[in-house]
């Protein structure tokens, strides 16, 4: 089986993006790897208290007053209850929270009232710190379906494996940061699901009929053939496929339980692949989860509502649906769109997004890409939503960990705090600023929680949760800034902790009450 390593040149089109690009110089760190395991593929105290228990007393005679009118800015306050409800669910707020023990109280916008946290920035390998090797594999799922992946730190036989699933329009080279830090430490891996990335097929799965009955390969439009061939009959890029080549991925070449890393669609397969395996998983990472995906009914669960549809993303695509591709596509594989979109999910602009940039528009130009993506759009949903998924994790006891970037401008914080509610023993990290990628956009916090999260888990709970200074925290919320360095600057990210007793509607009615108190001190 071949492993290749690849170095992707800059895309002339990154000079196109409409906001600057930080560039890196980096260094290779070279060192041997060991296999660990003979396969067919070859692989390389002080904290402040804002945590949101219950109402206390002072909290819910407010609200009655409010309720009743009562009070001099009461209708003032009544008047702004939507905008409130509004900032506070989508994760617009400015710092104002309850103390788990000590009634209403503020952060300050300088954080001058929130403790200060250095961790550690990444490996820095142009200043000779060694990064992970990264090996880039290829493993022969079935015949024809070939997968991509990428993996570091085979060399840490006794550490727990880490799988990464990524999200919809990437690939594996969207966790670098992390196959690089945490390799380190652990035995990590990150694979393209089929349909995505270097997972695309070459093959096509259709062929053009000709009048006397024999066949001709359709090179020049991929998958719009007249016959499917035998090897892909029930070919659909949909979340049951990517469900069971996580399967066999893990059964294969992992070969033992794995932690489970996800983001956006990601996220979805990682939550629907631990209901449907649970012994298969370690623990779930859930990094801006979609929490929806797909249009059309599952034929399984709704069988009778999936015959009215006449097509559902197999091969060959049918002819009305080529012309509406072809349209699609042509808009969303432009440089300028791919950057656009970008720009939306990182909120720090000057995150070095430009080798994420090239990949995509490396990838939009695989002669299977459009076709691919129409059999991913029509594909029919899973056979579980992704609230039912997590209900069946919950009663399989698989540990689940939350990290939300709270400007997601997709995802946005009240998808998460929805989990949060279905799961309340789930810790809850909301990172700020970040946005749909926070593994991308703030590495260095993503690994810093990824690591004590599994130190948690592996310890028992022995070792506390990331930011917590003892487990009896781990009811109330906790903000801390988390700062660290990068490219010779300090950063600082700002990671509100939600424990056990959080809960959405406390939280509106602490961010009400903040805000009446406050006009009540007003002359």
């Amino acid at each position: 089986m071949e492993i290749i390593s690849y170095n992707c040149p800059l895309s002339c089109h990154v000079v196109n993006l409409r906001w600057k690009f930080v560039e890196r110089s980096s260094s290779s760190c070279q060192s041997k790897l060991t296999s660990f395991r003979k396969h067919n593929t070859l692989c390389t105290r002080i904290y402040f208290r804002s945590g949101f228990p219950r109402y206390s007393d002072s909290n819910q005679s407010f609200l009655k007053n409010l309720a009743h009118g009562k009070g001099s800015h009461s209708l003032k306050a009544v008047e702004g209850f939507k905008k409130v409800f509004s900032k506070v669910s989508s994760g617009n707020y400015d710092g104002y929270v309850i103390g788990g023990e000590e009634g209403a109280g503020n952060i300050s916008k300088d954080g001058a009232l929130i403790p200060k946290v250095l961790i550690p920035g990444l490996p820095d390998e142009s200043n000779g710190e060694c990064a992970a090797p990264i090996s880039s594999c290829f493993w022969e799922w079935k015949p024809k379906f070939t997968v991509h992946y990428e993996k570091a730190g085979c060399e840490n036989v006794n550490s727990p494996p880490v799988l990464f699933l990524p999200g919809f329009g990437v690939g594996s080279f969207h966790y670098e940061k992390q196959l690089k830090d945490l390799g380190r430490d652990y035995r990590v891996w990150a694979i393209d699901f089929l349909g995505q990335g270097m997972s695309l097929p070459f093959e096509d799965p259709t062929a053009r009929s000709n009048k006397g009955g024999t066949t001709e390969r359709k090179d020049k439009v991929w998958g719009f053939g007249d016959d499917v061939e035998p090897w892909a009959s029930q070919l659909v890029f949909s979340m049951d496929l990517w469900q069971d080549q996580v399967r066999y991925f893990i059964e294969e070449v992992i070969r033992e339980p794995v932690y489970i890393v996800g983001n956006s669609l990601g996220g979805f397969v990682a939550v629907y692949f631990a209901a449907c395996n649970p012994q298969l998983v370690k623990g779930v990472t859930l990094l801006n989860a979609t929490p929806f995906w797909g249009f059309l009914p599952n034929p399984v669960k709704s069988p009778r509502l999936a015959k009215i549809f006449p097509w559902s993303g197999t091969f060959p695509l049918p002819a009305s649906v080529r012309k509406l591709t072809e349209l699609i596509w042509q808009k969303i594989s432009d440089p300028g769109s791919i950057a656009e979109v970008l720009k939306q999910v990182y909120v720090d602009h000057s995150t070095n997004a430009d080798k994420v940039f090239s990949r995509i528009l490396e990838t939009t130009q695989h002669p299977a890409a459009a076709a691919s993506f129409a059999s991913i759009m029509f594909a029919p949903q899973g056979q579980l939503s992704f609230r039912e998924a997590l209900s069946r994790c919950q009663m399989n006891d698989v540990p689940i960990c939350l990290m939300y970037g709270k400007e997601d401008p997709w995802v946005k914080p009240i998808w998460g705090l929805q989990v949060k509610r279905q799961l309340p023993e789930a810790p809850y990290y909301e990172l700020s600023p970040a946005g749909h990628c926070p593994h991308d956009e703030v590495p260095e916090v993503v690994n810093y929680l990824l690591r004590g999260w599994i130190k948690n888990l592996e310890s028992e709970g022995s070792v506390v949760l990331p930011l917590l200074d003892d487990i009896d925290r781990i009811q109330y919320s906790i903000a801390k800034d988390l700062e660290f360095v990068r490219e010779g600057s300090k950063k600082s990210v700002r990671v509100q902790f939600h424990g056990s007793s959080f809960s959405l509607w406390n939280r509106i009615g602490s961010f009400i009450t903040s805000r009446f108190q406050k006009l009540e001190t007003k002359p």
